[in-house]
């Protein structure tokens, strides 16, 4: 792959695993902006992908998503219909199609490996950026938090962008994408056994933004 050939050197590269709604979306645009890293939500380029499965089906074709990945930027991905809770669903679908996955993956690539010359490295979040994606990342860290947690935090985001959604649904729909994310064929959401695990449950954004710090601090001399 072309990323290959013009990876910049010497940057930070952090990886972050996760389930659905544990904070590390948060905790990556924290870590992001404190180190200046390119951040990337990997999860919103299957949900990109969902939203033109949903609003385009009659163009929706490998080599029309192609076209659409190639063109992709950071910004293209702060759409708010991406965070609807159908886009969300259908993204856990698109994830099991290996032709989706690769050319998803380049474009991650691209960002972990050579991210503009602005920022000092790069922080990706998603389901297999410390086993498949960035494998050799300078930290590696699996976030999670319990099931009901995760479902409150996620019901509040909602509730607070009027979506009009009951908190038994979005517990439902957590249960399925954790299901969807463990047991599918391609790159299964798991912990690697050189991933820092950290159980965001009881824990403010604040204090587990400071332990993600240390644990950076330590591993790199900025």
């Amino acid at each position: 792959m072309s990323y290959k050939n013009n990876k910049r050197k010497n940057i930070i590269k952090v990886a972050i695993d996760s389930p659905a709604a544990a904070g590390a979306g948060t905790q990556a645009k924290l870590i992001s902006k404190h180190y200046n890293l390119l951040q990337l939500d990997t999860g919103r380029v299957y949900r990109y992908v969902a939203n033109i499965k949903i609003n385009e089906p009659n163009k929706f074709d490998y080599g029309y998503l192609k076209k659409k990945i190639n063109k992709l930027k950071i910004k293209d991905l702060e759409n708010k219909k991406l965070l609807s809770d159908k886009v969300a669903t259908v993204a856990s679908l698109v994830a099991k199609d290996k032709k989706i996955r690769k050319l998803i993956h380049a474009f991650q690539l691209k960002c972990a490996y050579n991210p503009p010359k602005k920022y000092t490295g790069s922080c990706l979040d998603g389901r297999d950026i410390c086993s498949v994606i960035v494998p050799d990342a300078d930290v590696k860290l699996f976030i999670t938090a319990n099931l009901k947690t995760r479902a409150m935090r996620r019901y509040k985001e909602l509730k607070a962008k009027k979506n009009y959604i009951s908190y038994s649904d979005v517990l439902k729909s957590i249960k399925n994408r954790d299901k969807n994310d463990k047991n599918r064929k391609i790159s299964p959401l798991k912990k690697t056994k050189d991933s820092i695990l950290l159980n965001t449950t009881n824990l403010s954004i604040r204090r587990c933004f400071l332990k993600i710090k240390k644990i950076i601090d330590r591993k790199i001399i900025i």
